[in-house]
This record gives C-alpha cells, structure tokens and sequence, in this order.
C-alpha cells in the first residue's frame, strides 16, 4: 500500500517551502481556521490525482504573488521503497508530473498509482449545489479504478466541445452533427454503465457506513439518473438536435446525469439536518475508501480534513471505532481543537504524530518519528 513518507511543497496556496516527514499510521494536523491545515492535505491529495480536492482550477493554488507552485513525495509502495513522484505547474505552461524524474507520457497515467480518499468540508457540495459536484466525485473515484473510463471521459469531452463549437454556428451543418452522434454513442454508452455501477455498488455500502455512524437512526441511499435511461445518446440527441441548434449548445446526454441522495426516501438536501448530512458524506467517501480497498487489495490513504465539525460526541465515537477497527492505512487528520483530538486520537493508538499548522508553516510536536 502506498505510504507517504515525506513530502516537500513550494509556492502551493500559503505554503511558501515546507519538508515535513510523517508517521505511516495516524497524523494529526492541529492549528486555527486558515492557517494551512487544509492546503497541506489538498498537497497530498493533488500528489495523487494531480488536480485538486477543492480548487476547480490551478490558478487559485498559487501562492500569493507566485506563478508557479511544485509538490514532490517519497512514497514506499506495495513493491517499491522510496519512489518519489512530483508535480509541477506553471501559469501558461503544461502540467508537468514525473515518478522518479522521468516524466509521464500523459498525467492520466498517473491517476490511480496513488490510490486515495479526502473527506473535507467542501463535500457539502455534493449535497448543495448541483450535479456537476456529484459527477466530479464519480469520475475522481471511477478514474482511480479504471483507466478505460477516463480515456473514454476524455474523448467524449473533446468531443462535446467541438459539437458545442458547431452549434454555435448560424445554420450548422446536421451531417455533421450526427457524425459527432455517432462517434460519442459508444463512449456514453461506457460512461453510463460504470456510472450505473458506482452507484449501484456504493448504496449498500454506504447505507451500512451510515447507520455505524448515526446508531442505526435513519436510512440513506444513492440513485443515478441519466439522459441515456430514455435511450441511446443518438437517439436522445436526435430528439433534442433542433433544440440544441436553436440554444447553442448541446442540452442532453452524460455531461447532465446526476446521482440522487436520499434519506428515509426524501433528498438529503432539504430534509437532512448539517449533522446528518456531513454523516452521509463521511459515509459516501468512507464507502469509496473500502471499495478501493477491496478493489487493489491494500488500503488507500486517507485525507479527513475537519472530521468532527458537525457531529455530535456519539457519532464522532462511531467513526473513530470504524477507523481504529477496519485496517486503515496511512490517514491524515485535522482539526482546531488540539485537546479533543488528542483525548480522541491517543486513545486509539500510540502510533501517531501530531503537527502545529500556523500562516502555512508546519511543526512537528511529537510523535514516534525521528526529528
């Protein structure tokens, strides 16, 4: 399983140089709100799938004043010790991502090398606002999984903006129009179903994660709903093409599917109260984590940024049991309140250590590594 033994990070939000070295168990990031906490676990997390958990687009990763920022970890894996991997991205030029200082052929093939699972504050999203977040966490989980999926993302992507591009014309060609169809059918069809399976395998798991946390009290479930449930994407945009002309952009198919969150039957969103849904969420990543898990056969890392904020003392007792009694690997946790996590932490293991966040400036406290 990979470990990340230590990490260097430059220029990336308020972190202007840090080298820090972690423990391979538990590590507790304590500090005050905005002082780095979550910028360091977004560094690792962007080490993995070389984007971000929170930042839609690099240009908000940048240190004030900076135009650039780099990541670098040294990671013992399952078959190999110290394998560093590095990212390095600058304002006008290509990502550029390299595992022992020779570059990848294309980023996507590092998707995946680095198995990993972040809860943060900023999955509320997932419940608020609209199904963009919702299909930007399936295909961050699918694409972990299966290349083949994000290949097929991609090129359906390319191809939705030239289709977009042509619609945009005043009279645009509909020949055309129904090559892009056609050649964007298959890869819906792929899409759709790896979809259909996410969905389908994360309900029970995550409905079972859910009651451990809550106690049993509610039931919760996932749904996917798509455009493609009507059809196949070229019979679904034949329907629309002339819809499609008259806007100017491409109104159905995958890029709309959403996936539906429900409790006891009704959507989370409206009837969950915040505790309620930050225990869903915690449940839907902590089904993605076991799903990885059963998937390579080894633990993922585990990112848990501001776990216990809105939750009560019961549901947050739950979730460290679950966390102290599943085989976890590496995790990464922080939080405000040094005493609460260390009453909570010291009591699960000895195995930790623990760093003081401040203006983007880490330091070790005390631990079982070696300064």
């Amino acid at each position: 399983m990979p470990v990340l033994k230590k990490i260097v990070i430059q220029d990336f939000r308020n972190i202007e140089l840090q080298e820090l070295a972690f423990s391979p168990n538990i590590n507790c990031i304590w500090g005050g709100n905005g002082e780095g906490k979550t910028n360091l676990l977004d560094a690792i997390y962007y080490l993995s799938m070389t984007k971000s958990a929170i930042q839609a687009s690099d240009k908000f990763n940048f240190r004030h004043g900076c135009q650039s920022f780099a990541i670098s970890g040294t990671y013992d894996l399952s078959t190999e010790s110290d394998v560093r991997f590095a990212v390095q991205v600058s304002e006008g030029a290509e990502k550029k991502v390299r595992r022992d200082d020779k570059p990848y052929a294309r980023v996507s093939e590092h998707i995946g090398v680095l198995p990993i699972v972040m809860v943060s504050p900023a999955d509320t999203d997932l419940v608020s606002e609209s199904g963009e977040e919702r299909r930007r966490f399936a295909n961050a989980f699918i694409s972990q999984l299966d290349r083949q999926y994000l290949s097929d993302l991609q090129q359906y992507n390319r191809l939705l903006a030239q289709r977009n591009r042509l619609l945009k014309d005043r009279v645009p060609d509909e020949g055309l129009l129904e090559t892009f169809e056609l050649r964007m059918a298959p890869l819906a069809a792929g899409i759709a179903e790896a979809r259909r399976k996410f969905a389908a395998t994360m309900d029970p798991i995550a409905g079972n994660f859910y009651r451990a946390i809550s106690g049993g009290r509610e039931q919760v479930s996932i749904a996917y709903r798509t455009d493609l449930d009507k059809g196949s994407l070229e019979e679904v945009m034949r329907e629309h093409r002339q819809r499609d002309i008259a806007l100017g952009y491409t109104t159905a198919g995958v890029q709309r599917d959403d996936f539906i969150f429900t409790m006891e039957g009704f959507p989370i969103r409206r009837c969950g109260s915040q505790g309620q849904q930050k225990s869903f969420l915690v449940a839907l990543k902590f089904a993605q984590y076991e799903i990885m898990k059963n998937n390579w056969g080894f633990p993922p890392m585990l990112l848990l940024d501001d776990l216990f904020d809105k939750l009560d003392m019961d549901r947050v007792g739950n979730l460290l049991q679950m966390v102290a009694g599943n085989d976890f690997g590496q995790i990464f946790i922080s939080d405000t309140d040094k005493t609460r996590t260390e009453a909570l932490i010291d009591h699960i293991t000895t195995d930790r250590t623990y760093f003081k966040a401040s203006s983007g400036h880490f330091t070790k406290l005390y631990g079982d590594l070696q300064d």
